[in-house]
């Protein structure tokens, strides 16, 4: 069994993890810990306050009591909007809070890209057009090309996790563009999971979006890689075979 642990800021599509899990295998546990999101607003004062080591510190004994193993920040503008050295530092602190190993999806977009080689990608964000700046900001300081953004201008999360299929296929076409090798959804608060399947159908071409690219960093930090075809070109990879002795 690998237990995986994230932390979730508040409550908007936290059903995502459950629904992963079934998805990943009997062997692959989530662990879910809420934490306290404060204001909830995209904007950068009151997503600096809601990664705040002190929130996320009050987020983690419930992990450490489930066993988890590992531990993702399940946020990418509480990550991203404190810039790259910014969220380096945050997920340093988180590890040292939890005492595993850690990461954010903001980190996990980016390893997502690497894993399945693609270098220039468009953005789809729900965000006010500023905060999606930021992201596209990040990305470009992991070595990405960001072929395009496209803002849908929501300020809660309570409100991005109110949107249906229709609603996240509309802004994924909207975001792609020809050059984009793949076509990236930031928001932890949309709900994608049931939908990657026709995204990436109706795209012709790679989906990461939130929550998938975060349950997939948790299982890369505890040295895991599951394939789920139905979560995503992101698990289609081989898991990884023991090497014989």
């Amino acid at each position: 069994m690998t237990a995986l642990g994230f932390l979730y800021p508040g409550h908007s599509a936290e059903d995502e993890y459950p629904r992963i899990e079934q998805l990943l295998g009997s062997d692959i546990r989530v662990d879910l810990s809420h934490t306290d999101i404060g204001e909830d607003a995209h904007r950068v004062d009151a997503l600096r306050e809601m990664g705040s080591g002190e929130r996320l510190a009050a987020g983690m004994e419930g992990l450490r009591l489930a066993g988890a193993e590992t531990v993702v920040w399940a946020c990418t503008s509480g990550s991203f909007v404190h810039g790259w050295e910014g969220a380096q530092q945050q997920v340093r602190t988180l590890a040292r809070l939890a005492g595993m190993p850690a990461s954010s999806t903001s980190f996990a977009f980016v390893h997502a890209a690497r894993e399945i080689g693609v270098r220039r990608v468009a953005i789809g964000a729900t965000y006010p057009e500023d905060i999606t700046a930021l992201f596209a900001e990040f990305l470009r300081a992991a070595g990405l090309e960001v072929t395009g953004t496209r803002s849908s201008g929501i300020v809660t999360a309570a409100e991005a996790g109110t949107w249906g299929e229709e609603d996240v296929l509309t802004l994924a076409r909207a975001a792609d563009a020809p050059d984009a090798e793949a076509v990236l959804l930031p928001d932890t608060a949309l709900h994608t999971a049931a939908h990657l399947g026709v995204l990436e159908k109706s795209l012709s071409k790679p989906v990461l979006t939130a929550n998938q690219v975060t349950v997939w960093e948790g299982l890369r930090l505890a040295d895991r890689r599951v394939n789920a075809p139905s979560l995503g070109t992101l698990f289609t990879r081989e898991p990884l075979v023991q090497a014989r002795s």
